[in-house]
């Protein structure tokens, strides 16, 4: 006889990116699978540096010990510096230092939903925000969109139908889809969202890695929504995903509602880690690292934008990023992307398929690529790979 589990996960669906990872670590085979950065440029004796200083002496006992959940102070004042010089005024007291942006997501989940809350998200949506979101008993709505991201008139009309508690977003470079909201769009949504009196949850953690074009200012930033955003970011894909560090910025009523259930959930994020970073960031030359990043996925991704014409039938389309690690390619003629992975594993190459990224009705002919973590060269064998399992999805 089993025994009785919670009723909240009986609607939380496993990610099918954790579920490849074990599939993709066998030797041999190329993975577009996951955003991973590249392990080749984490800058490991910057960091071994920093772990020094961190653990030096009588600094070093404290960074053993535990510590305010708002997390390291010093860390705080650099992020505060590093978010003002982006756009985003921002001083310590508007930040909570999460272990990885990911727990930001669920802690807000917590804070800002009751079961049956409803939260609107664009499509394609992150999908382990949506594990977030199922976890809380949320009812999910998608919000129509175009190659510009979500539709602000549709955002209009489903707002007013559906009253939600608030809206999911990766305005910049989004995962899965690489697309960028440009400024027009950016002040209607935000006009939308302010007449209609929800949060907004802007997810930012590829902001730095812009390719081309100009930076785009943080939908947070935007006066109409002062007092209704939360802006979330991360070190994952800038210093090393390994640290786990992400931080949240928020209004002060919430930060605090939200610092009182992190209590409750780990107490604080790991404060070696924490003195590690703010070491780093002090010490180190971030801006120039972030330099190397850009040229070096740049390069990529227009490795992976140059092969896919040869690779996939003729009306296949793709999007072609300013920034990020994502490609999102459509396939024609009623392909389905969920019967071409096992063949595509096969033959020794993983993405992941288009319908987890979905609220709605699935969309089984899309996929999304990351071409983050491989070279150019490598890039073009896994595409080539691709392309001969290809037939599978048709």
């Amino acid at each position: 006889m089993s025994l009785p589990l919670a009723r909240r996960m009986d609607g939380v669906t496993s990610s099918p990116v954790r579920d490849l990872l074990a599939l993709t670590a066998r030797p041999g085979v190329i993975s577009f699978a996951g955003g991973m950065p590249a392990p080749e440029l984490f800058d490991v004796d910057g960091l071994r540096a920093a772990f020094d200083r961190a653990l030096d002496c009588e600094p070093g006992r404290r960074a053993l010990q535990y510590s305010p959940t708002e997390g390291n102070p010093r860390l705080r004042e650099l992020l505060a510096e590093r978010l003002s010089d982006r756009g985003l005024p921002t001083t310590v007291d508007d930040l909570l230092v999460t272990t990885g942006s990911q727990q930001g997501l669920q802690l807000l989940s917590t804070a800002l939903l009751d079961p049956g809350a409803t939260v609107l998200v664009e499509e394609p949506v992150y999908l382990s925000a949506l594990q977030c979101f199922q976890l809380a008993e949320a009812r999910i709505v998608p919000v129509p969109g175009d190659s510009e991201g979500i539709d602000p008139a549709a955002l209009d009309e489903i707002a007013a139908r559906e009253r939600p508690a608030l809206l999911y977003l990766v305005p910049t470079f989004s995962n899965p889809s690489g697309r960028t909201i440009g400024p027009d769009r950016r002040r209607a949504l935000a006009e939308v969202i302010a007449r209609h009196g929800f949060w907004l949850v802007e997810d930012d953690p590829y902001h730095e890695l812009r390719y081309r074009g100009e930076p785009e200012e943080p939908m947070s930033a935007r006066p109409e929504l002062a007092g209704r955003a939360v802006n979330l970011g991360s070190f994952s894909k800038v210093i090393a995903p390994g640290m786990r560090l992400g931080w949240l910025r928020a209004p002060s009523e919430l930060l605090r509602r939200v610092a009182i259930l992190k209590q409750a959930t780990d107490l604080h994020t790991s404060t070696v880690d924490q003195a590690a970073a703010a070491e780093y960031l002090a010490a180190a030359d971030l801006d120039a690292h972030v330099r190397t990043l850009r040229a070096t996925y740049s390069a990529r991704r227009d490795a992976m934008l140059a092969e896919l014409p040869a690779i996939t039938p003729p009306g296949t389309t793709w999007t072609d990023p300013d920034g990020g690690m994502f490609v999102w390619v459509t396939l024609p003629g009623g392909a389905n992307t969920d019967l071409l992975l096992p063949e595509a594993l096969r033959h020794d190459v993983a993405f992941v398929p288009g319908s987890a990224f979905l609220v709605g009705e699935p969309d089984r002919s899309a996929l999304r690529l990351s071409f983050a973590t491989h070279a150019p060269e490598t890039i073009a064998e896994g595409l080539r790979r691709l392309g001969k399992a290809l037939p599978a999805a048709f």
